[in-house]
């Protein structure tokens, strides 16, 4: 019996060793731990951007190309009648000819949106006819003749910061600053004790143009005016 029991133990001892022995043979250096290797996926950037939105999701200020021609929602309106389908109605604006018309579309039906797209540029000098705008990092030029501008050239003032708005490299239209600071060039003189609940007077700016202001604003006084409406705020 007692030599049985020794067989036994060394027996299990053996496997102990073998069983060990297994357990480490995948790696030959204490120092290696074995990692796993991922595979990383490219980033979504590296994929081309795909303008593809239903009439469903128009909103003010949703940029759509219709007919070949950039356009801007103005207005809209999901309409779901008792009977047959639903449809969208929307005032929009075209960037290219500045012309806003109504346009109904079938709710659901698949749109292009324009790769519409501002840059920030300043206005730096009138060259003849046209109105350059600098890039300040590239110092690159755009130019814009007076019938792209429009009536926005009575509020344009030189070093100021304006976006250009692009669509397939070219630039369509500019937004200018909400608000502009501009000195009163030419306006009758205050009386005395005018104040600012009393009438309005007309007043010409720096720029040429025209606005109605206080009585108590003089020559030489600096106002603030929104150039969406053309009106006066206040004193700069």
């Amino acid at each position: 019996m007692a030599g049985s029991t020794a067989f036994t133990f060394a027996s299990s001892n053996a496997v102990f060793r073998s069983s060990l022995s297994s357990s480490l043979s995948f790696s030959t250096n204490p120092f290696i731990i074995p990692m796993r290797v991922s595979r990383r996926t490219p980033s979504r950037s590296s994929f081309p951007k795909i303008y593809a939105i239903t009439s469903n999701d128009i909103k003010v200020g949703t940029q759509l190309e219709v007919d070949g021609a950039p356009w801007k929602v103005l207005e809209f309106l999901h309409v779901k009648p008792g009977k047959g389908a639903a449809f969208v109605r929307t005032k929009m604006r075209n960037y290219i000819t500045g012309n806003t018309v109504e346009k109904t579309f079938r709710a659901g039906s698949p749109m292009e949106e324009a790769n519409v797209f501002k840059e920030t540029k300043q206005y730096t000098y009138k060259d003849g006819a046209q109105y350059v705008f600098m890039d300040l990092t590239t110092y690159e030029e755009s130019r814009l003749s007076e019938s792209d501008l429009g009536e926005k050239t009575k509020w344009l003032k030189e070093g100021m910061d304006c976006n250009l708005i692009f669509w397939k490299g070219k630039v369509i239209d500019f937004d200018l600053p909400i608000t502009v600071k501009l000195a009163v060039v030419d306006v009758d003189p205050g009386l005395k004790g005018d104040t600012a609940q009393g009438g309005t007077k007309p007043a010409t700016l720096d720029t040429g143009a025209v606005v109605n202001v206080p009585l108590f604003v003089n020559i030489g006084d600096e106002i603030l005016v929104d150039t969406r409406t053309g009106q006066y705020m206040s004193r700069a």
